[in-house]
């Protein structure tokens, strides 16, 4: 995955090199909107699913690594790595920042008392650290972190958020639950566990396992998101086309 490339030290493993092309993303650094265009074309190969539900959840984690660029202040831009497993058809993402912070991010609007009740902030869909206004900006929906943990939840996959003191995992619903799992705005009513006594971390760190088989639950919350995305990417090019060039 390229972790002694990265940081310039030498391995003490002796391994052979394997092609990356819809396999992995080695783990580099995205610090500019040319860094993070690269990193999601390079996912594209990655998400095994049809092209529609490919560019929706593409959309989602391009998002994510926007939202390290533009609203984490991190100097050192986002650490991401990606890998597809293909026995059990699913890819692993990773999301990492030594920026200011879930915590620092939220006080600024929201004024949460501890790191975890930050997390739970920018967890719930339409909240977002850039503005009080409950539904986010047109810049901002506050609802990236949210669709994330949703398609996990679906999929009954791993999901994790960490900054701060702080740290969520989205536990997985029982397999003989019948029917859609309901989504729920609020993230302490979904199975999780949390803490706030971990050793503090500045930044923040998404973890999170996609499965790519495409149910028709999988289908169904992916056509909620596209809808939800286009609406925002729509009130997001009439506030571009509003703004006063002098």
């Amino acid at each position: 995955m390229g972790l002694y490339m990265l940081t310039n030290t030498p391995s003490p493993f002796i391994y052979h090199k394997k092609e990356e092309a819809g396999r992995f993303i080695p783990i580099q650094i995205v610090k500019s909107a040319e860094n993070q265009s690269r990193f999601i074309s390079d996912i594209i190969p990655l998400l095994h699913l049809s092209e529609p539900n490919a560019k929706i959840v593409k959309y989602i984690i391009g998002e994510l690594v926007r939202n390290v660029l533009e609203h984490v202040y991190a100097d050192h831009g986002a650490i991401v790595a990606a890998q597809y497993y293909k026995k059990t058809n699913r890819v692993s993402i990773g999301i990492c920042d030594t920026g200011i912070g879930v915590w620092k991010s939220m006080h600024r609007s929201w004024h949460p008392k501890t790191d975890i009740e930050a997390i739970r902030l920018a967890l719930t869909p339409g909240i977002t650290g850039t503005t009080r206004r409950e539904g986010g900006s047109s810049d901002n929906a506050g609802a990236g972190l949210f669709f994330i943990k949703s398609i996990a939840k679906i999929t009954r996959n791993y999901f994790a958020i960490y900054s701060g003191k702080a740290e969520y995992t989205l536990l997985k619903h029982p397999k003989r639950l019948k029917g859609i799992p309901r989504l729920y705005a609020d993230p302490t009513r979904d199975p999780h566990s949390e803490i706030n006594t971990a050793p503090d971390f500045p930044g923040t760190l998404v973890a999170v396992d996609l499965s790519l088989e495409e149910t028709p639950e999988f289908n169904s919350l992916i056509t909620t998101i596209g809808n939800t995305y286009d609406q925002a990417i729509r009130e997001r090019k009439r506030g571009k086309y509003r703004e006063h060039h002098f």
